[in-house]
């Protein structure tokens, strides 16, 4: 069975984080998609379980992904779940440099290899980071086309 990871903090999940997952999903026999609490970030928007909640309910169509709450290294969570792939999304160019310089340290810490997806023109320009800002500032009801619908609800309901 091909096994592929899909790490991120996912702090919210969009639609850009959807358009790499989706073909994920069709690629490879079982996804994982890993909510990952990234040390860079003192405090989340959402707690893992919040995250994890949101994921599961925005993946619903999709048979074969499960989602796992991890804080550990992406390599040693991708050995727990026996993936051998790591799905990353690339948004724009300068995402590249800094992906490819985590995947060649990925594949010689683990041996586990990195596959790129594209985000389409469409969503390349959504990041969590500006989702977050956009719905503390007072403008969630404005992010309703750039996240799936029960992020949209939750972020709705926690700046109403």
């Amino acid at each position: 069975m091909r096994t592929a990871l899909c790490p991120g903090s996912y702090d919210p999940i969009h639609n850009g984080h959807l358009e790499v997952i989706e073909p994920a999903a069709k690629l490879f026999d079982r996804v994982v998609v890993a909510v990952i609490r990234n040390p860079g970030k003192l405090k989340p928007m959402f707690s893992l379980d919040e995250r994890k909640e949101m994921i599961q309910e925005s993946l619903t169509h999709l048979d074969n992904v499960t989602v796992h709450a991890m804080t550990k290294l992406t390599v040693d969570v991708a050995k727990d779940v026996g993936a051998g792939w790591i799905v990353r999304g690339l948004r724009v160019a300068s995402d590249f440099e800094w992906e490819l310089q985590m995947a060649q340290m990925n594949e010689a810490i683990s041996g586990v290899e990195t596959i790129f997806i594209p985000c389409a023109s469409t969503s390349s320009f959504i990041a969590s980071s500006l989702i977050r800002d956009i719905a503390t500032l007072g403008g969630a009801e404005r992010l309703k086309s750039m996240v799936p619908e029960p992020v949209w609800k939750r972020l709705r309901d926690k700046f109403a």
